[in-house]
């Protein structure tokens, strides 16, 4: 059996993206900024410090953080809570095709009645259903 990719075991791997969301987690519940040190404590100390740093800049680098110094190191803070993360992802799905009005219209399309009029009270439309 191979133990890397196997959770529970000491020297397992965790899924892709999986550390990014641990280390998210912890700075949306934090009330400060975190430094790798404190990121890597929280984590309880099974990771080196540099995976810890490498990840903060990564999610840095893609817009999910930012930092500011705070001695010899960055101490990182999430650019929106939970909500606002997974909106940002949702723009930027959209933003990722060429042709909106049709990927709008079929994400509508595919909205349960209650979501769909849940957005378009957000809208503010007056749109008559079933389009």
């Amino acid at each position: 059996m191979d133990t890397a990719d196997t959770p529970g075991v000491v020297g397992a791997r965790r899924p892709v993206g999986a550390l990014e969301g641990e280390v998210l987690a912890w700075l949306q519940a934090s009330r400060t900024a975190l430094t790798p040190g404190d990121v890597l404590e929280n984590l309880g100390g099974s990771l080196a410090y540099s995976t810890v740093v490498t990840v903060l800049s990564r999610m840095h680098d893609k817009g999910l953080l930012t930092r500011t110094k705070r001695g010899r190191a960055y101490a990182y803070t999430p650019v929106a809570d939970s909500h606002g993360l997974t909106a940002r992802r949702m723009r930027q799905v959209l933003e990722s095709d060429s042709d909106r009005e049709a990927v709008l219209t079929r994400f509508v399309d595919c909205l349960p009645a209650g979501d769909e009029q849940l957005l378009r009270h957000l809208l503010g439309a007056d749109l008559p259903e079933g389009r």
